[in-house]
């Protein structure tokens, strides 16, 4: 039928040739329509049958593709560019050119030389350094409600399943916003973006003590919520948190966490503390690349930095490893210390417990077989503690008690409040220890001693 019908438009057009070729093609069909008694406008109505039918599909196809432009046209009004690694910079001032080369992919400098500089705010985050070679972590601040002028990324380091926060985290990249709104990405890994970075020295300064400060915060947040736990109410002041044995949730204080008290509990209530569960072997599974274990927080100081939850918004869990005799302290999958321990094989009970007591000097000694520090396990005679044997580190010496080093131990104590959870169990660490030159602030009060009482840990 359809080489009839050609042939018939082409007999139209005055293109003999053409029409008698397809009418020999038609073949029956050309006999029955040419020397059949069929009428003559039963024909043009199914010509114009499947004209219609040809001109409603091309009708869908139009409409197909006016939506799916309206689509794209909608995107790129939501979503600011963003310039791909790996791209050439370009320092010109001219007009930005089609190829998204030609943006320069660089922080927005201060200012002209002789001007005043222009305060930028530079937010920090950290992610795995296979989150930032993927684009999850460039993502996960791209989709951010309050997306600051420039934030940069950390890069950490992954071991298996955990990923390692380590003092002075490498600069992985930026994103800055330019002059007319587009999002600038610029990697300061000069094999990633095949280019030489900007100078960084400012940003890693700045990093430095981003990192500082989310471990004071981390500490106080933790205290915040298993205070709440025990208690069913956030702590209304910092002296809550810091009373004398046996109401020594914190170790010891810090300025920063007195300045940052009042909008981290404001953070806290606002984002309606539920109890911590108890940890599982899997621990770790979930993590910062997520989202869950943290997320960007400006680098200047005060209530404005603290308006949000801190980096670390996973309480602070410690897990003991036997095979590997190591001890880390936590936030979802990140390891924030990774140390050496002494145990005692398989005196050393495994399942999960919590820090009960938390005492400076057990039975009055710093230099006893307990340390300068203990940190009882739930209801057991089993504890964390400092040893007056340092070669039995790394070694099943023990009657059951984990042993630390002096210098680690009295880091532990600062940094996990009481209430922490404790889990051990074997092969869930790295070996890779994770122990900075620069100690967490460690001075204890002396109030948290306990003179009236005589431990018999399992020592």
């Amino acid at each position: 039928m359809a080489w009839y019908l050609l042939g018939k438009e082409y007999y139209k057009n005055g293109q003999i040739g053409k029409a008698n070729y397809c009418y020999n093609q038609a073949g029956e069909v050309y006999e029955a329509f040419e020397h059949s008694k069929v009428p003559a406008e039963m024909l043009r109505q199914y010509e114009e049958g499947l004209l219609q039918s040809a001109r409603e599909r091309q009708a869908g196809r139009l409409r197909k593709r006016r939506i799916l432009l309206a689509l794209m046209l909608l995107l790129l009004l939501l979503i600011p560019a963003a310039v791909a690694p790996g791209l050439s910079q370009s320092n010109s001032e001219e007009p930005a050119a089609e190829n998204a080369a030609d943006v320069p992919a660089e922080l927005p400098a201060a200012a002209e030389e002789g001007s005043p500089a222009k305060p930028i705010s530079v937010s920090f985050t950290a992610v795995g350094a296979d989150a930032v070679s993927g684009g999850q972590g460039l993502a996960g601040i791209l989709q951010s409600a309050k997306t600051p002028s420039a934030t940069a990324m950390l890069s950490m380091k992954r071991s298996g399943k955990w990923l390692l926060w380590k003092k002075k985290l490498p600069l992985a990249a930026t994103l800055a916003k330019s002059e007319d709104g587009r999002v600038v990405y610029q990697s300061y890994n000069p094999a990633a973006c095949d280019c030489q970075p900007p100078d960084s020295a400012g940003i890693k300064k700045q990093a430095a003590g981003w990192q500082e400060k989310q471990e004071e915060l981390a500490v106080l947040w933790s205290a915040m919520r298993a205070y709440k736990n025990s208690k069913g109410a956030l702590p209304q002041s910092l002296g809550e948190l810091e009373k004398p044995f046996p109401g020594n949730w914190l170790g010891g204080t810090t300025p920063l966490m007195k300045k940052e008290f009042a909008p981290l509990r404001a953070a806290a209530a606002g984002l309606a503390v539920k109890p911590s569960p108890t940890p599982s072997v899997a621990a770790g599974s979930g993590g910062a690349e997520q989202g869950q274990a943290g997320g960007s927080s400006p680098a200047g100081g005060g209530a404005a930095a603290a308006e949000e939850a801190p980096f670390f918004t996973g309480p602070l869990t410690i897990i003991v490893d036997k095979q590997k005799h190591r001890l880390a302290v936590t936030s979802g999958n990140i390891i924030l210390r990774n140390y050496a321990v002494g145990l005692g094989g398989d005196k050393t009970p495994e399942g999960n417990f919590v820090i009960k007591d938390k005492v400076v000097n057990p039975n009055g000694h710093d230099n006893g077989e307990f340390g300068s520090r203990g940190m009882q396990l739930s209801d057991s005679n089993y504890a964390i503690h400092g040893t007056n044997e340092p070669d039995s580190i790394g070694k099943d010496e023990s009657l059951g008690c984990i042993r630390m080093s002096r210098k680690d131990v009295e880091e532990l104590f600062a940094m996990v409040p009481m209430g922490t959870a404790v889990q051990i169990s074997k092969g869930v660490l790295p070996e890779e220890l994770v122990v900075p030159e620069d100690r967490f602030p460690s001075d204890a009060p002396h109030n948290q001693t306990n003179p009236h009482k005589v431990y018999h840990w399992l020592n």
